[in-house]
């Protein structure tokens, strides 16, 4: 094992059940850029597509604002209700604005890591009131990371809008000179091409932070081999329970297998190493069936039981083997098996029914175990 193992390095991917841990706990990877440049963004183009609502109903509000009824000045308690109203007024004019900015800002964290709400990430972490946690915060990797992306923020957002400003400033220097309506339609329009600019640069920078930070997250949910080995037991048990649960699951199948035994009609051997239990009912079985097999001491208790229930025991070595191998427990015996099987069972119908005379004797039965049978 390497020193890196050795010191508990973390180099194995979270697996699905650390993921769902992580964000079940509220964990999941988060970017304020991407958030802030949806919410902006957004603004913006709703900015664009109802200007002219908008500024129907700001300019209606100013107005309002502007010629406040006489009245107000004899009674000056009116006067909050009055500033209340205005606000009321207000809101309502950046209504659909303000409805577009709140529906960004729950599509952006939808996109990235999807909208969980957990109380645990609500209850209180010691580890956040420690101070040398905090500089450890604040002067590690991520504290760097967060410096470099202030950095980024500062000149994305600044080219931008300089650039607009720069390359139209002859556009705002013609502005003193026109009528007051086309200097105020120039100005917005020149406006809204600065706030295009930045939000196509904070865009820019959350195109670049949206990944890193999900890679930040599935790096800090990587796990040591010693957590997947523990996670692995956890999961699927230790080796030691599992295979005390395959023994005992075999020895209930041995069990049940013996069980049977006694209702078989014939149990075919070879005649030592091989045992294999038959059973055929006329009116409910297409074909005989295969209620016990084994080997050897399995083979052995197989046979002593179908002798101590006067079940009748045939050798017939090459069919026990073929049955061994090809048939399956509670199954039917094979198709290519038919034909020999049924010449036994005839055997064994014939001892059943013989009370004296010529005693009934086994045919010969040749047979490849590999192959085809060949026939009697």
């Amino acid at each position: 094992m390497s020193e890196n193992e050795q010191a508990g390095e973390r180099t194995e991917q979270p697996t699905e059940k650390r993921l769902r841990e992580a964000r079940e706990q509220g964990n999941i990877p988060r970017s304020r850029e991407l958030a802030t440049a949806a919410v902006f963004t957004a603004g913006v183009f709703a900015l664009m597509a109802m200007s002219g609502t908008l500024a129907r109903g700001a300019g209606g509000w100013l107005r309002q604002a502007l010629s406040p009824d006489p009245q107000l000045r004899h009674t000056p308690m009116a006067l909050f209700g009055h500033v209340g109203s205005l606000l009321l007024q207000l809101l309502w004019v950046m209504l659909p604005l303000i409805g577009v900015c709140l529906l960004a800002g729950f599509v952006a964290p939808a996109a990235m890591g999807g909208l969980r709400f957990s109380s645990k990430s609500l209850v209180p972490d010691p580890k956040r009131l420690n101070p040398l946690s905090g500089i450890k915060r604040l002067y590690g990797p991520e504290g760097i990371a967060e410096l470099v992306k202030s950095l980024l923020r500062v000149v994305f957002v600044g080219l931008a809008a300089g650039l607009c400003i720069w390359h139209g400033m002859h556009r705002l220097r013609a502005l003193v000179n026109e009528p007051l309506e086309a200097a105020a339609a120039h100005g917005l329009a020149f406006t809204m091409t600065v706030l295009l600019a930045t939000a196509g640069a904070m865009a820019l920078l959350a195109a670049i932070d949206a990944p890193y930070q999900k890679w930040n997250w599935l790096r800090k949910l990587k796990m040591t081999r010693e957590e997947l080995k523990r996670e692995m037991k956890e999961n699927e048990g230790s080796p030691e329970v599992k295979g005390r649960i395959r023994q005992i699951q075999h020895q209930l199948s041995q069990r049940r297998m013996m069980e049977a035994v006694p209702s078989a009609d014939v149990v075919l051997v070879n005649p030592t190493h091989y045992a294999v239990a038959l059973k055929y009912e006329g009116g409910s079985m297409r074909a005989p069936k295969v209620v016990a097999k084994g080997v050897d001491e399995i083979a052995f208790r197989i046979r002593e039981i179908g002798e101590q229930h006067r079940v009748a025991v045939v050798s017939a070595p090459p069919l026990a083997r073929a049955l061994y191998r090809e048939g399956q427990l509670g199954k039917e015996i094979p198709v290519r098996l038919y034909s020999a099987v049924a010449q036994v069972l005839s055997y064994v119908y014939q001892l059943r029914g013989w009370n004296g005379g010529p005693m009934p004797s086994l045919p010969d039965i040749e047979l490849d175990e590999f192959g085809q049978e060949r026939g009697a």
